[in-house]
């Protein structure tokens, strides 16, 4: 019992250190590009991943946490994979309309329902379904205004949530999930973010400033980088750390799924903090679909606690049966013994080393 309290304290501090930096970083990136003028996303977001390695291989030499190599190619595919999906959705945004782009995120969530679903074998209960449908549907109204087509952005967006579904349930090389490989090798959070940031950070630190002179046809490095700007960017590079750890927290805890339900709630407490904050314009629309949404992360919660509470009993009982297994044959030894005492022993047969020992 105590280990389960441990656990869900742990995913409830990584769900809350996801959100809080999340939304941090959010609000600093918006000043740098709207306010400042800094509008290459890109290349910003591989500085992220560069200074998130230099922190982590700093925790790594203070003894923070221990270095634990693995499958290179299953982490190769997932970093260069992750790399990939962040530049599409980034061209994305860039080639589509705002309410598009809303709508490749929302997207993503009955998509990966979908790969879990047909390449897993998992399975979700109806009540799981309907909270999912009623978030995505409150989401769906607070953030979708506009749905301008296009060929090239709706191929863009497309392979954006391809990727992204498949860099957080199936790698190319061995077809497991983000979190199952932290199960499968062993490791943590920190070390397999260790291992697969270095990848994730080169893609784009190569095809950054290309994406970006593409959809803004400006050069990162010609940029005027003046004391205010340089001081947002090392801002923004410091709480990335927290944004790009909190993330493979809180994949390795819970599920790509309920990731990406925490995702649409971060997009309700920017907008919130945007209106509050930055006196962005909102709207009656804007605050009846954030309660829509809200709604349905409270029932995706809660019946996401009432399958894991099922499951943790269904757990015990099988384990205290396998106990009750395996005290069986030491029974049926005694039983024998005093069914047979007018004859001579028999000659006991230890189902374990636990047996000797006592």
């Amino acid at each position: 019992m105590g280990e389960l309290g441990g656990f869900q304290l742990g995913t409830v501090g990584a769900l809350s250190l996801s959100v809080v930096s999340s939304v941090s970083i959010v609000i600093c990136n918006k000043a740098l590009m709207s306010s400042l003028g800094f509008i290459f996303a890109t290349t910003l977001t591989s500085w992220h991943l560069l200074v998130t390695f230099c922190s982590l291989h700093v925790a790594l030499l203070l003894k923070l946490f221990e270095h634990k190599a693995f499958d290179r190619k299953a982490v190769m595919g997932f970093g260069i994979l992750n790399g990939i999906s962040i530049g599409l959705l980034n061209l994305s945004l860039g080639f589509n309309s705002v309410g598009f782009y809303q709508m490749t995120k929302l997207a993503i969530i009955p998509c990966t329902v979908f790969l879990e679903t047909a390449f897993l074998s998992k399975k979700f209960s109806r009540c799981i379904q309907l909270s999912l449908s009623v978030l995505l549907f409150g989401v769906g109204i607070a953030t979708v205004t506009d749905l301008q087509l296009n060929l090239l952005g709706s191929v863009l967006s497309l392979l954006a949530i391809v990727t992204t579904c498949i860099a957080q349930i199936i790698l190319p090389l061995c077809s497991q999930m983000t979190n199952t490989i932290q199960k499968k090798f062993k490791v943590s959070s920190t070390q397999l973010l260790y291992q697969s940031v270095p990848y994730q950070a080169l893609t784009l630190f190569v095809s950054g400033p290309c994406l970006d002179g593409l959809l803004t046809n400006q050069n990162v490095f010609a940029f005027d980088y003046t004391p205010q700007v340089t001081i947002f960017i090392v801002l923004s590079c410091l709480i990335s750390v927290s944004v790009n750890f909190s993330t493979f927290l809180v994949i390795g805890r819970t599920s790509p799924v309920t990731y990406q339900v925490l995702g649409h709630l971060k997009t309700c407490l920017v907008l919130a903090f945007g209106y509050v904050l930055l006196h962005d314009p909102f709207s009656w629309r804007n605050i009846f679909g954030i309660s829509v949404a809200i709604v349905g992360m409270v029932l995706y919660s809660y019946f996401c606690t009432i399958e894991g509470q099922q499951k943790a009993r269904e757990t015990s009982s099988q384990m205290l049966q396998v106990k009750d297994d395996e005290s069986e044959p030491l029974i049926r030894v005694e039983a024998g013994a005093a069914i047979n005492s007018d004859g001579p022993l028999p000659t006991p047969v230890w189902s374990s080393d636990k047996d000797l020992r006592a």
